[in-house]
């Protein structure tokens, strides 16, 4: 069973930025990761963080959580690779 998504405005306020064709990579992507969002191929876990993810989308990084268990998959954050890992102040 696939779960639902859902975006931090932070990360629908970056895709909306975006050109059309990466940011329906992107999207693309948040389907498969409903799917399964622990899947070593399409996510890897963020050391130093509790639940966070992290998946690769070109130069791109999606990172995420998945909130209660079975259900929702929560998009923290849609960021260039060199500014995704670095902690916001």
């Amino acid at each position: 069973m696939a779960l639902r998504f859902e975006l931090a405005r932070a990360a629908e306020k970056a895709l909306d930025r975006m050109d059309r064709q990466t940011e329906e990579r992107i999207r693309l992507r948040l389907r498969e990761l409903a799917d399964d969002p622990s899947d070593p191929r399409l996510s890897k876990r963020l050391e130093g963080t509790e639940g966070l993810r992290s998946s690769r989308v070109g130069d791109w990084r999606v990172l995420f959580t998945v909130r209660e268990p079975g259900a929702v998959l929560y998009g923290v954050g849609v960021r260039p690779r060199g500014r995704a890992y670095r902690r916001s102040n």
